[in-house]
């Protein structure tokens, strides 16, 4: 291995360790306890050091959604891969999404509260948020009903989706009631 491969592989290896102790500082304190002085002293780097990967913690927090997004879209495709027809394949995404957010709830701030400089629905929207996107659409489209675009639909069960994870979190819906919520919006689906 060449001197130059190694330097590659050593970046590559303290960018992978910012990314993954910013995550695991973010899901046991929150996003406020994340600064660059904190991950410095974790990871035994300087600030400089972690300056020549990120500009600050923006850029981490984009990095964590990015890794969060590819997660999650292994995840959804995991759970409708076992899942028997198109009714049963969006109760198994919706499930794994909102199992998602509550496993990881600071990796989910990271990909839809947060800003980490990523541009969402766009033409330059990085790789792993479309890809997530495509997960949800693989389902969701066979479902959205004849004369309904399946990225339109999409969004909107997404929203829903969403927004009874954020609500459920914040303490405004009871979580007891989640599954029931789950079913209402999947039980009036146009499909059979």
């Amino acid at each position: 291995m060449s001197v130059q491969e190694r330097k590659q592989r050593e970046r590559a290896e303290r960018e992978r360790l910012i990314v993954a102790t910013a995550r695991e500082l973010a899901e046991q304190q929150g996003w406020d306890a994340v600064t660059t002085r904190r991950l410095a002293e974790r990871i035994e780097y300087s600030q400089p050091v972690l300056y020549s990967h990120f500009r600050g913690k923006r850029e981490i927090i984009g990095a964590v959604a990015l890794q969060g997004a590819a997660e999650l879209a292994v995840a959804m495709r995991a759970a409708t891969a076992a899942a028997d027809g198109p009714r049963a394949r969006v109760y198994a995404l919706a499930g794994a999404y909102l199992a998602f957010a509550e496993r990881n709830p600071a990796v989910y701030d990271a990909i839809f509260q947060l800003d980490g400089g990523l541009a969402y629905a766009r033409e330059d929207t990085p790789e792993p948020l479309k890809d997530a996107f495509a997960a949800l659409v693989e389902s969701l489209g066979e479902v959205a009903g004849n004369g309904v675009e399946p990225g339109l639909f999409t969004e909107v069960f997404w929203a829903s989706l969403h927004g009874v994870t954020t609500l459920t979190r914040s303490g405004r819906l009871p979580p007891e009631e989640t599954e029931r919520r789950v079913q209402l919006l999947v039980d009036r689906l146009p499909v059979v």
